[in-house]
């Protein structure tokens, strides 16, 4: 990749490097190391009550480590937010797998285009032995349902390499405690209409430390929580693809009653569920178009009030 980025545009006393981590020994070190050597100093680390030696090599390298009182990545991430200063902040993991190199490439859109929040799309240059198969075929799934439940296709949902404003991401409602707190990021950006920038990334094979992810579990996990989320981001959605599935499971029973009523065999009970499963979806579907309408009129309010906001002055 071709770095065309002006570091000059980046005040790297403006950004804190947040680094949350559980288990990291064997790449914590150097990772600090290198965004030292671009010139940033304030490096912050929230560390998952580790069971080896990542607190100590964080603090030996002159990070600020902080434990963390909950547990999970999304849990860190909360906590970290009420403590973080700086107005920028770029997050990654502390596997190694992002580069510290393209910080630039990262913090560039929140300089210069006024972006409130930038995803680093790891799966436009994966490193051959970075992601199998299996694990590039779910995330463009759960791209893709994401693209269906809250109306934007933002290609890398669930990177790690982030940079947002300290503003912007306290404008979020944030309350997943594991891995699904990369899909709320991104679902909190679209609801709160923010300007969210994706941007290519390198994605290296883990050098040292064992994935803390576990594809099936926290894939069905981040799978419920794309749909859960849409509850108030689109609720059309939502409530819709409960109505449609009850009224089709009316449906096919009130098929099942009408082949036996031919074969003259009576199914009263079945009857009535048929009317009350049809009529159940219908209401819940009307449901989520009446929300829908109260979704839109709830942003074009805020939108309104935006507006009449005095602009930020020039930095």
């Amino acid at each position: 990749m071709v770095n065309n980025m002006n570091p000059d545009k980046i005040n790297r006393d403006e950004v804190c490097i947040f680094i949350p981590t559980l288990n990291e020994a064997p790449t914590i070190g150097s990772l600090i190391r290198s965004f030292k050597e671009l010139g940033f100093s304030h490096i912050f680390v929230m560390d998952g009550r580790s069971s080896d030696k990542t607190v100590e090599i964080a603090r030996k390298e002159g990070a600020q480590v902080e434990i963390q009182k909950g547990k999970g990545k999304g849990d860190a991430i909360i906590e970290a937010i009420s403590l973080i200063k700086q107005p920028y902040i770029l997050m990654l993991d502390g596997d190694g797998t992002y580069l510290p190199e393209e910080s630039e490439i990262m913090l560039n859109p929140l300089f210069e285009e006024g972006a409130d929040h930038v995803i680093g799309n790891r799966l436009k240059y994966p490193d051959e032995d970075a992601l199998s198969r299996l694990n590039r075929f779910g995330n463009e799934i759960m791209n893709y349902l994401f693209k269906v439940a809250h109306g934007r296709y933002l290609q890398d949902i669930l990177s790690g390499y982030r940079a947002f404003t300290l503003e912007s991401v306290r404008e979020m409602n944030l309350r997943e405690a594991g891995f699904e707190i990369e899909t709320e990021m991104a679902v909190e950006a679209i609801r709160n209409e923010q300007k969210i920038v994706v941007v290519p990334v390198q994605y290296k094979a883990r050098p040292g430390t064992e994935t803390k992810l576990h594809p099936v579990r926290d894939g069905a996990k981040i799978f419920t929580a794309i749909y859960r989320l849409a509850k108030t981001n689109n609720p059309m959605f939502y409530f819709g693809m409960i109505g449609m599935f009850t009224t089709l499971l009316g449906v096919l029973v009130g098929v099942y009653v009408l082949i036996e009523w031919f074969n003259n065999i009576e199914h009263i009970p079945l009857t009535i569920l048929t009317v009350l499963l049809i009529m159940v979806g219908f209401e819940i579907f009307m449901f989520g178009v009446i929300a829908d309408m109260l979704v839109t009129f709830n942003r074009e309010l805020r939108q309104e009030i935006h507006n009449l906001r005095p602009p930020k002055p020039p930095q």
